[in-house]
């Protein structure tokens, strides 16, 4: 079993695909399969893709003190060397975005390009998901009741239009029931979200960026990304209409293509 790091606890991930390497970095409460195989196979043709479990998640070594995201970014790094990446292209998504943004501020040497996807900033301007939303999945997730939060989960992270076929909804929950989130980690991912702030300092990111983000994100509004966007110099923005959180999870395809056509491009 590969297994990094050991400040934090050993994060376990796998690698797939051959080419260029890319890692992968999943959000709050998200797995190395939250990623998904119609996304993860349409990218193993032209990437050499390291995946792996947060901090605390899945696989990797269980946690119980407090960490930060600049924590996260440090075992990221941890994750790079054990592949052997002296360079890599990042793409994080969500708490995974964040995560990237400190890495790419704190190592730009060790990105040849970065994706950002439907993640958040900190700072002024910046928002996380709404009181209405977010008492529901709060109260779920609390309710010890695993059905329960799934449902509520998907319903804030996946579009309407998404859900609309009820077949999806199997898929999610055999996802998320393959290998659960620690709640008590979950709690500790939040208070370091609640901690994050590199809106004064993407200006400094050096590697080509492009950012994504569905304009349907209840999780976190898609302003935040169009506020990415805006602060990193010649950062892409691609916006998914009628997309939520989880955009590459609704639309595998076009996201496989955004990260293969950024990343050969860079």
């Amino acid at each position: 079993m590969p297994m990094a790091g050991d400040a934090g606890g050993r994060i376990y991930w796998e690698r797939t695909g051959a080419g260029e390497p890319l890692l992968l970095i999943q959000g709050m409460s998200g797995t190395r399969l939250s990623w998904g195989e119609p996304f993860l196979s349409r990218l193993r043709a032209d990437f050499d893709c390291v995946v792996f479990d947060n901090r605390g998640i899945g696989d990797s070594d269980e946690v119980g003190e407090p960490f930060t995201i600049a924590d996260l970014a440090a075992d990221t790094l941890a994750v790079m060397d054990a592949a052997g990446f002296e360079t890599a292209h990042v793409l994080g998504i969500s708490m995974g975005g964040m995560t990237a943004q400190e890495l790419a501020l704190v190592h730009p040497d060790r990105l040849r390009s970065l994706t950002l996807g439907c993640t958040y900033p900190g700072g002024p301007g910046s928002s996380l998901i709404a009181g209405e939303d977010a008492g529901p999945l709060l109260e779920a997730m609390g309710s010890g009741n695993l059905d329960r939060m799934l449902m509520a989960m998907y319903e804030v992270n996946l579009s309407p239009g998404f859900r609309a076929e009820e077949s999806h909804f199997a898929d999610f929950a055999a996802m998320a029931k393959a290998l659960p989130a620690r709640q008590r980690t979950v709690q500790l991912q939040l208070g370091a979200i609640g901690g994050h702030d590199t809106q004064a300092r993407l200006a400094e990111i050096a590697a080509p960026t492009l950012v994504v983000h569905g304009s349907a994100d209840k999780m976190i509004p898609v302003a935040n990304g169009e506020l990415i966007a805006s602060l990193i110099p010649g950062a892409g923005l691609e916006i998914l209409r009628d997309v939520g959180h989880m955009f590459w999870w609704e639309r595998p395809e076009r996201s496989a293509e955004l990260v293969r056509t950024h990343a050969l491009g860079a």
